[in-house]
């Protein structure tokens, strides 16, 4: 299971209004229920404040990855988003975010789940790519960039099939 095919272009978000940490989760949350029939805004929302209590996921230079377990996420369910207006998410520098990658994982998940997180963290603690989806100027061109990061970053990339 690779990040590029856990996130579809419909689920790379440009300028989602952001608001407070709880306003961002709430979107999110509702749009994935509006687009996975399987899974239920409240428990999504729950389940993400839930892991937010235990430690901030904002890691710092303007990222954030909220993650969480869900019994009713048949495979892991990955979003981006791009913040209108960066927000406090009591990421570890003190910094707002405005880029948050939001990853959902079945119950049962246990080393993919750690290596999917992995592949976030390396991606989203690239300098380069961070300016780079900053300056993304449509939903189209973000998920470009971020998918061209995705492919850069995963192992094994440059062997022959």
């Amino acid at each position: 299971m690779t990040l590029e095919a856990i996130l579809p272009p419909e689920r790379t978000l440009f300028d989602v209004p952001g608001g407070s940490k709880k306003r961002v989760l709430e979107f999110f949350s509702t749009f994935i229920a509006q687009n996975t029939p399987s899974l239920d805004s409240q428990e999504v929302f729950s389940r993400l404040i839930g892991r937010e209590r235990l430690g901030s996921t904002g890691i710092g230079n303007g990222v954030a990855i909220p993650h969480a377990r869900n019994p009713h996420c048949k495979a892991p369910i990955s979003g981006f988003l791009k913040l209108a207006e960066p927000v406090d998410f009591d990421a570890i520098d003190g910094e707002p975010v405005d880029l948050v990658f939001v990853l959902l994982v079945p119950e049962e998940a246990d080393d993919a789940h750690l290596a999917l997180l992995g592949q976030v963290a390396g991606v989203m603690n690239d300098a380069d790519t961070r300016h780079r989806l900053r300056h993304a100027s449509s939903q189209r061109e973000l998920h470009e960039r971020l998918q061209e990061a995705i492919r850069q970053q995963a192992p094994g990339d440059d062997t022959p099939s």
